[in-house]
């Protein structure tokens, strides 16, 4: 099998079993991915593939991009990211990768951006707990307390210090999500339980390193 595939999250949903327990699950619409090239260890130093997902608009195609997807009969896609190859494993420049290469797998992995917050103060950031709220304190509610010591006058605030700042907008991963059904005819994958990132943002899908 491809050792991932690219796919979008969908959004979640609750399926129910025979005993009508349900179990929350997240839908990710998975390929088909075009394989743009393929990186061997004579050319490149490395065994690797170059996935791509979503094709690009029309407007929004460049030389270079038309050129790069023309090597292998392909099209520009907005979402293309590489993926090593362990040894042994061949894939050919121009295939088609689709959740059917999945069949057998029980637990995944799933990365993906998370939601970004902006500029978040402490309380939301790192769950501070505030200041008091009786009386006497004014306007300063949530604010973080001390941040330093005149003890340390060379060093200052040290690194690592919670504090406000950008919250949200990085890579995290998903692990060892339980893989429940596989939905060909509609290039679907379901997962159990969450994955990062908003609704109709791009994820990686692989097979769970920690199997």
């Amino acid at each position: 099998m491809a050792p991932a595939i690219l796919g979008k999250k969908l959004g979640m949903t609750q399926l129910f079993d025979t005993e009508g327990r349900s179990s929350p699950v997240t839908l990710i619409e998975a390929g088909p991915c075009h394989v743009l090239q393929v990186r061997t260890v004579e050319t490149d130093g490395y065994q690797a593939m170059q996935l791509g997902f979503d094709p690009l608009k029309k407007a929004r195609i460049t030389k270079p991009l038309a050129g790069h997807a023309a090597k292998t009969n392909g099209k520009p896609m907005y979402y293309v990211r590489e993926f090593r190859l362990a040894a042994g494993e061949t894939v050919e420049p121009g295939a088609t990768i689709t959740v059917g290469s999945f069949e057998g797998v029980k637990l995944v992995d799933v990365v993906g951006t998370t939601k970004g917050k902006g500029f978040q103060g402490v309380m939301k950031r790192w769950h501070f707990g505030g200041q008091c709220a009786s009386h006497g304190t004014e306007r300063k509610h949530r604010s973080p307390g001390a941040i330093a010591s005149n003890a340390l006058p060379d060093k200052g605030i040290l690194p690592g210090k919670k504090m406000s700042g950008h919250m949200g907008h990085v890579r995290r991963t998903a692990e060892r999500l339980t893989l429940i059904k596989i939905d060909a005819a509609r290039n679907l994958l379901i997962v159990k339980g969450s994955i990062p990132g908003p609704t109709g943002g791009y994820v990686m899908v692989r097979k769970s390193v920690k199997e």
